[in-house]
């Protein structure tokens, strides 16, 4: 299939620097392709990223989606600092480019609206880690709701190396995923974390080699595409919210959830299924 056409691509990247596909089965490919700058991504890149991801939640020909990236050095490595530029303000004639709350605006348009549209897509992600993943890179891997990794992958922290504090929601998802101690070894030092570490220490699933990556990522990829896609949307919100909230409000989003997911064609589908003794096919609503 080609590009949906609510991708917001006015820079004409999409299928140059970003690669997306749809497969029949109902799997979406984002491939960041700019393996000769270690696919550092640009802002125009983010933005299209976005864009994709948040017109992914209400495609009905999209039951998943897996992110990689082109060749087999590196995944991400971050935020391409050679084009990443922070808008100048208007003002008068005197002031100075660059104000309090500049930097804090671009990373909330920019880092965080890119991780948010990952964590909130309403289809189940995938992360193909191919390579190196640092900085903002390493993000996107922690952000998506499963993370395979090739075995010469690796993941770095990489922001307090440059003298800087990390962005895109790495404070906040590291201590959730691995707890507060080893986030803070990982941010403190800066050190690359291999792939067979990552999965031993819980940010990553699986560790396959790296000639077997987009195969397992398929396999994933498609057994998900058949599932009821609407019982893991709601599946996927209870479990990100679980990490913010008290066991009472979990129980009741948990109610709440349950309810939704009876009313799905998918919810119908499974118990009638499940009477009749037959194979359950699900559409996805």
């Amino acid at each position: 299939m080609t590009a949906p056409t609510y991708a917001n691509d006015p820079n004409g990247i999409l299928g140059t620097d970003i690669l997306f596909e749809i497969s029949d089965n109902g799997v979406a490919t984002l491939t960041l392709n700019r393996p000769d700058a270690a696919n550092a991504i640009t802002p125009d890149q983010r933005n299209l990223t976005i864009s994709l991801m948040e017109g992914a939640s209400n495609d009905l020909n999209i039951r998943c989606v897996v992110i990689t990236a082109a060749g087999e050095r590196h995944f991400c490595t971050g935020a391409d600092l050679r084009v990443s530029t922070i808008p100048i303000n208007p003002g008068p004639a005197d002031a100075p480019d660059k104000v309090l709350g500049d930097v804090g605006r671009n990373i909330k348009r920019g880092a965080q609206r890119l991780i948010a549209s990952i964590m909130d897509c309403e289809k189940p992600v995938i992360c193909a880690v191919n390579g190196t993943a640092a900085g903002i890179g390493a993000h996107i891997a922690f952000a998506s709701d499963l993370v395979i990794a090739a075995d010469n992958a690796k993941f770095i922290e990489v922001f307090v190396r440059r003298g800087i504090t990390p962005d895109g929601g790495g404070a906040y998802m590291l201590p959730r995923l691995i707890g507060m101690q080893k986030a803070k070894e990982l941010i403190f030092f800066g050190d690359d974390l291999k792939a067979a570490e990552a999965e031993r220490v819980g940010l990553v699933n699986k560790v396959v080699p790296q000639a077997e990556l987009m195969s397992a990522a398929g396999e994933w990829a498609g057994r998900l595409a058949e599932s009821p896609t609407k019982a893991i949307m709601l599946s996927k919100w209870l479990l990100n919210r679980s990490l913010d909230s008290n066991r009472h409000g979990a129980f009741e989003d948990e109610a709440w959830a349950q309810e939704m997911a009876s009313y799905t064609k998918d919810f119908q589908e499974g118990v009638a299924a499940f009477k009749e003794r037959r194979d359950v096919e699900y559409r996805g609503w």
